[in-house]
């Protein structure tokens, strides 16, 4: 009787053993999902400040090609009145495409007026500031939305949007131009 086993011995799994190898697995579907979702959050994040970024140069390109504008007084440059939430509205502004003979003015009523349509398109809930600001960060690191407004302080754009309640209210996009007067 060699070819047979012994009473008493187990050829196979108990239940014990499956219920458990089932909740080990069920843990690491679990705490892979977790990761997973923390990823998507961290890339759509990374997206978003990298959008952020883009409009915030856009509008620097666009004030860097008007000049003009950027040499008036602080009190009369457009650009530097500019804060606008995404839901704001500018009034309609003459279309300067193409050959367009637009003045300086109308040039930067324009770029503003792209510049809150793409806001109001791509940042729900978000604002939009340009100003002069030469104050440093808080001790967290982080600019505010206020701006010194002394002059020869750098063009600043700052850009930021709603995030998680209890996160810091500060802009999440801070650009400056230049070193001081246009």
């Amino acid at each position: 009787m060699r070819g047979r086993r012994a009473l008493g011995t187990s050829a196979g799994f108990t239940l014990v053993e499956v219920l458990v190898a089932l909740f080990v697995v069920a843990l690491g579907v679990a705490g892979a999902a977790a990761v997973q979702t923390g990823a998507v959050r961290v890339a759509d994040e990374a997206a978003r400040l990298s959008d952020g970024l883009r409009l915030a140069a856009s509008l620097a390109q666009r004030m860097r090609a008007n000049p003009v504008a950027m040499a008036l007084p602080d009190a009369a440059n457009p650009y530097l009145q500019f804060d606008a939430d995404a839901g704001a509205a500018l009034p309609a502004a003459v279309a300067c495409y193409g050959d367009a003979d637009c003045d300086p003015m109308q040039m930067a009523g324009f770029d503003l007026g792209e510049t809150t349509a793409l806001l109001a398109s791509r940042f729900p809930g978000a604002r939009l500031r340009v100003c002069r600001d030469g104050q440093p960060a808080d001790a967290d690191g982080l600019p505010a939305w206020t701006c010194s407004g002394e002059p020869g302080a750098p063009v600043a754009i700052k850009l930021g949007w709603r995030g998680k309640p209890g996160e810091p209210d500060a802009p999440a996009v801070f650009l400056t131009l230049g070193t001081g007067a246009p």
